[in-house]
């Protein structure tokens, strides 16, 4: 299997990121590094609707980022043993997803990422900051599905784990 000095992976706090981050784990050259990026997406306020003390709540983009650190720390802590940590750095910061992943890939070997597995009417409304990625990304991406069934034994030892998810290289 093949191995990576520097691995990004964009983390969203769902199982299935948790999961391409325990695949990436596996991808990481002895000495390499794993890069856990959570972007946290900015929103604008809503106008028009009258906002009561009880409604509304303000947080401020430096509560936000320790926020989310806290439980990204706590994701990367449940992924890798005390030891293994050492080669993981946690990072969050304020964006549009899709862009700050690709800023984040600069330097890096490879991006592995899960995808939310999106058809029909939500990705074309929502899209896919997967999508997004994989199209302006200047490194490998790695994709894995949500949702994708583990292959039985035979099939594994047929195929590898690379190949189970869908690699886009630009």
């Amino acid at each position: 299997m093949p191995r990576f000095r520097r691995i990004l992976v964009p983390h969203d706090f769902s199982d299935h990121a948790t999961k391409a981050l325990a695949f990436a784990a596996d991808l990481v050259a002895p000495g390499g590094r794993i890069l856990v990026l959570h972007v946290v997406v900015p929103f604008a306020p809503v106008t028009g609707i009258p906002a009561t003390a009880d409604a509304v709540t303000y947080l401020s983009p430096g509560e936000l980022i320790r926020t989310a650190k806290r439980q990204l720390d706590r994701v990367v802590a449940k992924v890798f043993p005390a030891g293994a940590r050492d080669h993981v750095d946690a990072k969050v910061v304020i964006g549009d997803p899709h862009r700050r992943i690709i800023e984040a890939s600069h330097g890096m070997d490879v991006i592995v990422m899960s995808t939310a597995g999106r058809t029909g009417l939500s990705h074309l409304l929502i899209g896919s900051v997967a999508e997004k990625v994989v199209r302006h990304s200047a490194i490998p991406v790695l994709t894995m599905r949500a949702g994708l069934r583990r292959a039985s034994r035979h099939q594994r030892s047929r195929t590898s784990p690379a190949v189970a998810a869908t690699a886009a290289v630009r």
